[in-house]
């Protein structure tokens, strides 16, 4: 058996964390020593780590609960789980993207600096043209 902390320590999850998950239902609640202590058993760590795992590739808490919910019931078809870690690559692809163009944009500007001072420095500038673009397309910037 382990206590909340021996649970907490090789998965790296926060004993607060634990609790919540616990609250939300993606825990079973814990059994309790004679002396109220949490009590959690191999099976309990196995599922803590499972989410812990999935919480590390990105997977929302509803997707997790999704996945829990096949991986406990072993004779279902593997289908939904496929779908959404599809899902989970698609929006990682999407990120990817985005943070492909901010790397794109952010190496323009360091390319384009000519060094000097302040202002004639072209990173300055570009965060000052990009906000008076957004100033045009969508009012106040603020």
């Amino acid at each position: 058996m382990h206590t909340i902390r021996t649970l907490a320590r090789p998965t790296g999850t926060k004993v607060q964390t634990i609790r919540y998950y616990e609250q939300i239902g993606l825990m079973p609640e814990s059994g309790r020593s004679a002396g109220g202590q949490r009590r959690y058993d191999d099976a309990q760590l196995d599922r803590l780590a499972f989410i812990r795992h999935a919480r590390q590739l990105g997977f929302p808490l509803g997707a997790i609960r999704e996945l829990l919910d096949l991986s406990d019931h072993p004779d279902r078809d593997c289908g939904a789980a496929d779908a959404i870690a599809r899902r989970r690559l698609r929006e990682v692809d999407t990120r990817i993207v985005r943070l492909e163009a901010l790397r794109r944009e952010l190496q323009r500007m360091i390319t384009a600096c000519r060094g000097g001072t302040t202002s004639d420095c072209r990173v300055l500038e570009v965060l000052r043209d990009h906000a008076e673009c957004l100033a045009d397309h969508h009012g106040d910037v603020d």
